[in-house]
């Protein structure tokens, strides 16, 4: 096995940030030829080998053992890095997702092998794998190659690639066989993490509307908190707007925030710098207000309306709402 995909749980379905590795690894096996399989375990294990069968990841190796019901980074590393010492392959890859981070460099001391961390993209050239990942606050980009022995441990940032671009197809499923002991596992985990109390998660938002300096004041949030709630959709800010104390850091979006690819992305007032962008250039629909003609975000946006959040806003609740 060429690349090893590991598939994380979230309740019970595959967390998308493994549906866009999978997208990931597809894309290097048909460049280059390589063979894949596809990691589960977990107590839902078997729900997992299910739905990742239903891909075309070449196979599903499914690890049942009763060590790994709950999380631990302590029993997920140790599980991973046996899976790789029995599997050899060249490349895993992960979504860089807050478990992930958690426990892969504890794979990757375990192995003394490099862990390539929030990549946003992945070409190859003259038969080789080149990964990408931003330096600088995303001022400039980094093109890394790895030449030496494997495995490398990659990591692909939110969005890096498509969910929906992970082709289907049909996969056989084997079991693999850990050894852990309970002395191995000295963490406790505790509920998965939020990013706040509301459980808001802007990386699973199919509708997010983004607000930017142009909002004004915080005394105008509301007004975008209404169109949210009308479109169905969650309230996130550019680096700005968080800065500036008006809404909570688990609400910004960017290369210092989080990393996006909804359905739609409604930005409101927001110029569109290459910080923000980075953060929600996957998103399925840009749609952009503002009232400078010459904002950046309109050279990315599918749809643009030049004129004042302030008066537009209110007018599209009001056309949502039907009154």
């Amino acid at each position: 096995m060429d690349i090893l995909i590991v598939l994380e749980d979230n309740n019970g379905k595959i967390h998308r940030m493994g549906l866009e590795s999978i997208a990931a690894a597809q894309k290097m096996a048909n460049d280059l030829g390589l063979s894949m399989g596809a990691l589960v375990m977990g107590k839902n294990g078997d729900a997992l080998a299910e739905q990742a069968s239903g891909f075309n990841v070449g196979e599903v190796i499914k690890v049942n053992n009763k060590l790994l019901s709950s999380y631990s980074s302590d029993g997920y590393a140790e599980a991973v890095k046996q899976v790789i010492e029995q599997e050899n392959p060249t490349y895993v890859l992960f979504g860089h997702s807050y478990q992930v981070r958690d426990y892969a460099p504890r794979v990757s001391a375990k192995l003394m092998k490099p862990f390539l961390v929030d990549n946003v993209a992945m070409n190859t050239e003259g038969g080789n794998v080149v990964f990408t990942k931003q330096m600088f606050n995303a001022k400039l980009f980094s093109d890394i190659t790895p030449v030496s022995d494997g495995p490398y441990l990659v990591s692909f940032q939110s969005a890096a690639f498509s969910s929906e671009n992970a082709v289907s197809g049909s996969a056989s499923v084997r079991e693999a066989t850990v050894n852990l002991d309970a002395s191995m596992i000295k963490t406790e985990s505790e509920e998965p993490f939020q990013e706040e109390a509301g459980g808001v998660d802007l990386t699973s938002a199919e509708i997010i509307v983004s607000i930017g300096r142009g909002i004004g004041k915080e005394e105008n949030i509301p007004l975008a908190e209404t169109l949210a709630q009308a479109l169905g959709g969650e309230l996130a800010a550019s680096r700005p707007v968080v800065d500036a104390g008006w809404l909570p850091a688990a609400h910004q979006i960017g290369s210092s925030g989080q990393s996006v690819s909804p359905q739609m992305y409604l930005a409101l007032g927001i110029s569109g710098a290459i910080q923000h962008v980075v953060g929600m250039k996957g998103s399925k629909n840009i749609v952009a207000i503002n009232k400078d003609p010459e904002a950046p975000i309109f050279e990315i946006a599918d749809y643009g309306v030049v004129g004042d959040v302030l008066e537009i806003i209110p007018k599209l609740v009001e056309s949502l709402k039907g009154d």
